[in-house]
């Protein structure tokens, strides 16, 4: 198993450089890019201005010079893999680039946003897992019961309403109308000049909101993943057979079929993990969070390439981390599992 997971580690440098060499050469080839939106703002302002100065040519926003000096500002003057060789070399050093349109340093910028996402994806992957295992098991112990048909109204009556439509009715209602809590932001402005137990109240108190849109589809998945496999366990002739033999029911459940029903939630745990982290752009856009979502959304729609880059590296990064806690979970929950 060691070996295993040894090769799975060294897979992750190459398969980085497929995924970012791929996305790379489609920046360079989609129109609209960085250069196609400053020469159109240019050629707007030249005629607005009426015409351009210095070594430009009469009708001509920017003068050939001035084209090839912004080729090169952003790394059109050379081949697309000789470019992205060139990237590559900057990242290695821990150099993401700068962006196109703030003129900030991308790494910077992700990791302010970084810990936002951290936050939310953390509290989304403990709330969930440390309340859909536990009740995923009690509506298969209480199968066709009376709390379990009223949690399965409940979860079913959540997993059918979007989170970004969650999040819209609760900026009106609980944010705007009733005052409950803040609209926006992940703090309030003055957080700085909060005491400590004032900046965890001003926390908590932003993430209300942002949390329930965020925990709303994932409850649902998990508690049934969870209450569907341990009811085919418990249906096993393995668990019946202990029965059978004198062993408790809630022996049978908790010493053998819990832990095979374990095996599901530990492989769609590496998904979620990068689902999580990386948050969701629709969730963060309605509450004005500055999170890697909305990062990565705006800056694809900007054509801040550089940013783009930065985004899909550090997202592919918690891919195959996920991935490999995924694997290392299955076989900790499942000792026949032995990677070779």
């Amino acid at each position: 198993m060691r070996d295993y997971f040894l090769r799975r580690i060294l897979l992750i440098p190459p398969t980085l450089i497929g995924v970012t060499m791929i996305v790379f050469a489609i920046t360079r080839f989609v129109p609209g890019g960085p250069f196609e939106r400053m020469m159109m703002t240019a050629q707007m302002a030249a005629a607005e201005g009426g015409g351009g100065g210095g070594g430009a040519s009469r009708g001509a926003a920017l003068s050939e010079e001035q084209i090839e000096n912004m080729k090169a500002y952003f790394g059109l003057d050379k081949p697309w893999y000789v470019a992205y060789v060139h990237w590559l070399g900057k990242v290695v050093q821990g150099d993401l680039g700068t962006s196109n349109i703030y003129n900030d340093s991308v790494w910077s910028m992700i990791a302010e946003r970084l810990k936002v996402s951290f936050f939310y994806g953390g509290l989304t992957l403990i709330i969930t897992y440390g309340v859909c295992v536990p009740l995923g098991v009690v509506k298969a112990i209480k199968h066709m019961s009376f709390t379990d048909n009223i949690t399965s109204i409940v979860i079913f009556s959540g997993y059918a309403v979007p989170g970004y439509v969650l999040g819209s009715l609760l900026v009106v209602y609980p944010a705007a109308r009733w005052e409950w809590f803040p609209m926006d932001g992940f703090v309030s402005y003055d957080f700085e000049y909060m005491t400590f137990w004032e900046q965890v109240k001003d926390l908590f108190h932003h993430a209300v909101l942002p949390l329930s849109c965020y925990l709303i589809g994932s409850f649902a998945f998990v508690t049934l993943l969870m209450k569907n496999h341990l009811l085919e366990n418990l249906a096993a002739d393995y668990v019946r057979t202990a029965v059978a033999k004198g062993v408790s029911f809630k022996r049978a459940v908790f010493k053998h079929a819990l832990r095979n029903s374990l095996i599901p939630i530990a492989t769609n745990f590496g998904q979620n993990f990068t689902i999580f982290v990386t948050g969701s752009f629709l969730i963060e856009s309605i509450f004005d969070i500055d999170g890697l979502g909305l990062l990565g959304y705006t800056s694809t729609l900007e054509r801040d390439y550089p940013i783009v880059m930065g985004v899909l590296l550090i997202s592919s990064v918690f891919m195959l981390v996920g991935n490999l806690v995924g694997d290392a979970l299955v076989a900790l929950a499942d000792p026949r599992v032995r990677f070779k």
